[in-house]
């Protein structure tokens, strides 16, 4: 079965954002991609995880990222 390359934070409570973003860099193979929304304060604990876990990444389009390596 394929994993998923995409993880969707819409309808997600903030408090369990920075675990879902770490686990799901570290369990899947890039490229992924991270949809965050128009929320800064999503973007800010999605950007604060990916750098405290030391991972590159790009602003895609508004409210989502890739990461094109690990």
């Amino acid at each position: 079965m394929k994993k998923s390359n995409t993880l969707d934070l819409h309808n997600v409570k903030h408090d369990d954002v920075d675990r879902l973003v770490e686990n799901f860099v570290l369990l899947n193979k890039p490229p992924l991609t991270i949809i965050y929304g128009n929320s800064d304060k999503m973007s800010n604990i999605v950007e604060t995880t990916l750098r405290s876990i030391r991972i590159n990444y790009q602003k895609w389009l508004p409210g989502r990222l890739k990461i094109l390596k690990v």
